[in-house]
């Protein structure tokens, strides 16, 4: 699956240089707050129609976490 569509995405909302943002990017190191999250809930829904509530971020604490969340939620 290709996350770079969604990576670009996440990048505008954290409102990071898409270049800079790794798995291993702590998300406390950029505008992570409650309307990043969901703006971040939108775009998972926009890019693979995939609702997710709120309090699955609460364990995400890198762009990695983002990704297996949303990779786990959809192989499930």
């Amino acid at each position: 699956m290709d996350f770079r569509p969604f990576l670009a995405d996440l990048a505008e909302v954290l409102e990071v240089e898409p270049s800079l943002l790794t798995d291993d990017s702590a998300l406390d190191n950029t505008n992570w707050d409650s309307m990043s999250i969901v703006s971040t809930i939108a775009l998972i829904d926009e890019h693979f129609s995939l609702t997710l509530p709120a309090e699955a971020f609460r364990e995400c604490s890198s762009v990695g976490d983002l990704i297996t969340l949303i990779r786990g939620k959809l192989e499930a």
